[in-house]
C-alpha cells in the first residue's frame, strides 16, 4: 500500500508539470499571435521613410514632380495591402550601398544603419555581404551580370566565305549529293529508254556521263546547255531538277540577302572571355556597385582580369550611374557591364544597341530593410500573393516595351538547315525514281515488239541491258559474231 501511494502520487505530480507546461506554450503562441498582430495595426499607423536612387524604369523623376516607375507601383501596392503611408526621398551620396573598411556603409544601406529610412526599394541586388548586415525579402526580379555595347563596335565584318552562310554545312553536303546522284540517274535513265539511244550496236549515247553532269551544272546556271533529253524519262529527271535548283536559287538569294544585312553577324565580343582579351574596346560598370564588387572578390581569372583594368583605369571607365554609362555607350567606343534588367531596357529604347547573350552571374533584386525588422516579412508575404496572382509579371511587362520595330528583329537569322527544305529532296527523290521507272518501261515495251517466237521478251529485255551497259566495241563483236 505504500508503495502504490507512492507511485500515484509521482504520477499526479508529472501530469500536473505536463498540463503547466503545455498550457504555458499554448500561451506563449497566443502573446506571439498577439504581438504580430499588434505589430500589424501599429504598421498600419506608420508613415515609413523610404529611401531610393533613379534608375529607369524602376524609379524615375516625373516633370511635374514625384516619382513613376516599377519600385513606385510595386511600392503603392505594399502600401495599399499593408495599410501603411509612405515618404519618399533620393539616396544622399547618389550610391547604392557599399561597405567601408571601417565598417560603415555608403548610399542607401548607409541610410538604413543610420536610422534614416526604414526601406530601401531599388534595384538592389542581393549579395552575402549585405545579406549579413540587413534583411533583404525574397527577390521581386531574377537579373544577370551581362554586358552592353553597340552593335556598330561589335561587329567584325562580313568574312571571306560570307557567301557560304546562308546554308549551313550539312545543307551544302547534302545539296551536293543530291547533285550527283541525279546527274547519275539521267545518265542511267538515258542509256535504258531506246528513245534517248535507239540503236547502241552502232551509235554511241549522246547522254555521256560527263554530259549529265554538264546538264545539271547548266540547270544551276539557270541556263539551259545541250544535250538535251529527248525521252520521256529523262525529260522527267531534268524537268523535276530544274524545279529543284530554281528553289534552291530563291532560298539561297533570301538568306544571303538576310546574312548581309544582319547586324549580329560574327559578333566581336560575345563572352566575358571575349571583352577581357581584347583592347579595342574600353568597359567599365558603376562604382560602389554590387556589379563592380562581384568583379573584385571573383576568384575567376577571367573576371579578376576585368576588375583589374576597370580599377586600374579609374574614372577614366567606371561611371556614377547606369544612365550615364548608357550614354557613353551611345557616344562613344564603350561597353557597359551591368544588370540584365537595365541593359535590357536600353536594347528596348535604343534599337543601336545589343545585349551580348553570355552571363557571368545571376541574382536577384531585393527589397532591404532593417536586421531583424518585422517589416521584411510582410513585405515577403506580399511579393508571393504577387507572384501567384501574375501581378508582378504585368508590372514587369508594363514597364519594358521595345520601342524598336519589328525590321529590327527581321535581321536576326540562321542559316538554313536540311529539315526546312527536306520536302524538295522529297521531290528530287520521287521525280528521279519515277523516271528510271518509264525508261525501264519504255525499255520493256521496245523488247515487247522486238519479241517472236524464238526469243521471249524477257530475253530480249535482258540482251538489251546488256547491250546498253557494255562497251560498244563489245556489243560489235558480239553482233559480228
Amino acid at each position: 500500500m505504500e508503495n502504490g501511494m507512492k507511485l500515484f502520487l509521482s504520477v499526479t505530480v508529472l501530469l500536473s508539470l505536463t498540463t503547466a507546461r503545455t498550457g504555458a506554450m499554448e500561451s506563449q503562441d497566443s502573446l506571439q499571435e498577439l504581438m504580430q498582430i499588434r505589430e500589424k495595426r501599429e504598421l498600419s499607423n506608420q508613415t515609413l521613410r523610404v529611401t531610393t536612387i533613379l534608375q529607369s524604369p524602376f524609379i524615375m523623376a516625373k516633370p511635374s514632380g514625384g516619382f513613376e516607375g516599377f519600385c513606385i507601383d510595386l511600392l503603392q501596392i505594399f502600401a495599399e495591402r499593408l495599410k501603411f503611408r509612405y515618404e519618399i526621398k533620393l539616396v544622399k551620396d547618389g550610391f547604392y550601398g557599399s561597405r567601408l573598411e571601417n565598417g560603415k556603409w555608403t548610399g542607401m544601406l548607409g541610410e538604413l544603419m543610420e536610422k534614416e529610412a526604414d526601406m530601401a526599394i531599388a534595384p538592389l541586388t542581393i549579395t552575402m555581404e549585405r545579406e549579413k548586415a540587413f534583411s533583404f525579402t525574397r527577390p521581386f526580379m531574377s537579373v544577370g551580370i551581362s554586358i552592353l555595347i553597340r552593335k556598330d563596335s561589335n561587329s567584325q565584318g562580313a568574312s571571306l566565305f560570307q557567301f557560304l552562310s546562308p546554308f549551313t554545312a550539312n545543307t551544302w553536303l547534302s545539296l551536293l549529293i543530291a547533285y550527283t546522284l541525279t546527274c547519275f540517274c539521267l545518265y542511267l535513265a538515258a542509256r535504258l529508254s531506246p528513245n534517248e539511244w535507239r540503236e547502241p550496236e552502232v551509235e554511241d549515247t549522246h547522254f555521256s556521263l560527263l554530259d549529265s553532269f554538264w546538264f545539271g551544272v547548266g540547270a544551276l546556271s539557270l541556263q539551259g546547255v545541250g544535250p538535251h533529253p529527248r525521252s520521256l524519262s529523262t525529260r522527267i529527271i531534268g524537268t523535276t531538277w530544274w524545279l529543284f535548283s530554281i528553289i534552291f536559287l530563291v532560298a539561297y538569294a533570301t538568306y544571303f540577302a538576310a546574312s548581309l544585312n544582319s547586324e549580329a553577324q560574327a559578333p566581336l565580343i560575345n563572352s566575358f572571355a571575349d571583352l577581357a582579351k581584347q583592347n579595342e574596346i574600353d568597359y567599365g560598370t558603376v562604382y560602389g556597385g554590387s556589379t563592380f564588387s562581384f568583379f573584385k572578390l571573383s576568384k575567376i581569372e577571367t573576371y579578376h582580369k576585368i576588375y583589374e583594368r576597370m580599377n586600374n583605369k579609374g574614372d577614366s571607365v567606371l561611371v556614377h550611374t547606369m544612365k550615364e554609362g548608357i550614354q557613353r555607350v551611345l557616344d562613344s567606343n564603350y561597353a557597359l557591364i551591368g544588370e540584365s534588367s537595365t541593359i535590357d531596357l536600353a536594347v528596348a529604347e535604343h534599337c543601336n544597341l545589343m545585349r551580348v547573350s553570355n552571363f557571368a552571374a545571376i541574382r536577384g533584386y531585393g527589397i532591404a530593410t532593417r536586421l531583424g525588422d518585422p517589416l521584411r516579412d510582410y513585405l515577403t508575404q506580399t511579393l508571393l500573393e504577387l507572384e501567384e496572382s501574375g501581378q508582378l509579371q504585368q508590372l514587369q511587362a508594363k514597364w519594358w516595351k521595345s520601342s524598336c520595330g519589328h525590321s529590327e528583329h527581321s535581321a536576326e537569322w540562321s542559316p538554313l538547315e536540311v529539315k526546312q527544305i527536306g520536302g524538295t529532296f522529297l521531290f528530287l527523290g520521287i521525280g528521279v525514281s519515277l523516271a528510271l521507272v518509264v525508261a525501264c518501261i519504255e525499255l520493256a515495251v521496245k523488247s515487247r515488239k522486238k519479241a517472236d517466237q524464238d526469243k521471249s521478251c524477257c530475253s530480249i529485255f535482258t540482251e538489251e541491258l546488256s547491250l546498253r551497259f557494255k562497251g560498244r566495241s563489245d556489243a560489235s563483236k558480239k553482233t559480228k559474231a
